[in-house]
């Protein structure tokens, strides 16, 4: 018999008990040779079981209260009144009890790991901006260190090594200036100025912003077909900023004469898909997942030479979000990169 309810464990005692005093008062009656009458052997076993229902259910109900209060109190985290919280000895009080410990702990399992995960983020976001800070301040400081010891007397080398000093303070101020926009996102301090234009006209325009890096590696700029003008609902210098961005990546990491190609699908009736796509080295699928966080860089090497401050994409994906819209990327190692987001078209 298996006992889910405290009443059944209560009601299984008090019967054996009565078991118990009915053979008790058997064994007596022969040892002693009392001629008990047949009512004594019916009453006092009930009369024991009945007081002893009662006795084991008062002390097991204020066990209850008491007791599993106690759980729950730890569990919600408040403190309950008397008539808040009230458990019977008829329900099936410790099969929820398991329950809702086992839903608490998942809960707070949930949370350690998402406290570890971002310890374990915080711990490598500031070992990445400590090295992104520390190229630039190591040169400044040894141009500067340079012109103190003599070079500043040089007039062939002071105005020179003024301005690589000036490119390293330059590179610092767009770190610190990208980073108050990432705060700026990640805690809704900024309106969206929503309104409708035509994102054709815009990427357009982009491209001819871009034409001159474009042309330090022979890049050249195309859309996959003719377009007609398509209107599109959102914050257009936002999305000017998230098409630089994407086209400017696409050059910088796109191969020698290749091709920037910007692409637009109707969804549906509601959203466009706009591509931005390279035909570069492409990356691998493993960095995929984590190309959107803040200062992670598939070739640290070779993305430093590059330039930039590492969170052009992060910042790209929080403006994305903004709008309610999503970005995603696929890539080919050896065949280039797509960068697609949604809008809503107007």
């Amino acid at each position: 018999m298996k006992l889910i309810k405290p009443i059944q464990a209560i009601i299984l005692g008090s019967f054996g008990l009565a078991v118990l005093v009915l053979l008790v008062l058997i064994v007596v009656n022969f040892a002693m040779s009392l001629d008990f009458n047949l009512l004594v052997y019916i009453l006092i076993p009930l009369l024991t079981g009945v007081v002893s229902f009662a006795i084991f259910a008062a002390i097991f109900q204020i066990f209850l209260n008491e007791r599993i209060k106690m759980i729950y109190r730890v569990i919600a985290k408040k403190k309950f009144k008397d008539e808040e919280f009230e458990m019977s000895i008829s329900d099936d009080v410790f099969s929820k009890l398991e329950e809702d410990t086992t839903k608490w702990a998942k809960v707070h399992s949930d949370q350690i790991e998402k406290l570890e995960e971002q310890a374990a983020f915080r711990r490598e976001f500031l070992g990445n901006l400590a090295h992104e800070l520390k190229t630039p301040v190591f040169s400044i400081q040894g141009y500067i260190l340079t012109l103190l010891e003599g070079g500043l007397e040089d007039e062939n080398v002071n105005r020179e090594f003024l301005e690589r000093a000036l490119n390293g303070v330059d590179r610092i101020s767009a770190i610190l200036e990208d980073l108050d926009k990432i705060s700026m996102y990640e805690f809704d301090r900024y309106s969206l100025k929503i309104t409708d234009f035509n994102i054709v006209g815009l990427t357009k325009k982009i491209f001819g912003e871009l034409e001159g890096k474009a042309g330090d590696k022979n890049i050249s700029f195309e859309f996959s077909k003719s377009y007609e003008p398509i209107k599109v609902k959102a914050d257009e210098g936002k999305i000017a900023q998230v098409l630089t961005n994407l086209i400017s990546n696409s050059i910088s990491y796109g191969s020698q004469d290749g091709t920037t190609t910007v692409r637009f699908h109707d969804l549906d009736q509601k959203k466009l898909l706009v591509e931005v796509a390279d035909n570069g080295l492409g990356i691998a699928e493993s960095h995929l997942p984590r190309l959107f966080e803040r200062f992670y860089r598939v070739d640290k090497s070779r993305a430093r030479n590059i330039g930039g401050s590492g969170l052009g994409l992060a910042i790209v994906k929080h403006i994305i979000e903004a709008h309610g819209q999503a970005i995603n990327v696929r890539s080919t190692e050896g065949k280039g990169s797509t960068f697609s987001f949604t809008l809503e078209k107007a």
